[in-house]
């Protein structure tokens, strides 16, 4: 998906604060190309940044730059966020702290 469809797209879900909405990438198969059962696939550990918050308040009350970007292909903790049904598509609210790093082309 392109990053100008993923802008047009963000305006129906907005998170808060340091919050950042990931689509999961899944992948159906393992390493050596085996076809994984759905038992036996383990929980999504990269995925694309859908939407961003405006990110925390310092203590000035000025708002923070997040790191992430609407498009970014993301790197998160295995059991982090929470997950989300929103227009049939499976998503994770993560906490910007909770991504470990952004994948870079």
């Amino acid at each position: 998906m392109s990053k100008e469809n993923l802008l047009k797209m963000t305006t129906s879900l907005k998170p808060l604060g340091d919050r950042v909405v990931v689509e999961p990438i899944t992948d159906d198969f393992s390493a050596g190309g085996i076809a994984l059962p759905e038992t036996a696939k383990e929980e999504p550990q990269r995925g694309v940044v859908f939407a961003v918050g405006p990110g925390l308040r310092d203590s000035n009350g000025q708002r923070m730059a997040m790191d992430v970007v609407v498009g970014d292909e993301v790197l998160f903790a295995r059991y982090g966020g929470s997950s989300l049904k929103h227009e049939g598509k499976e998503y994770l609210i993560l906490r910007e702290d909770e991504i470990l790093a952004v994948i870079e082309n």
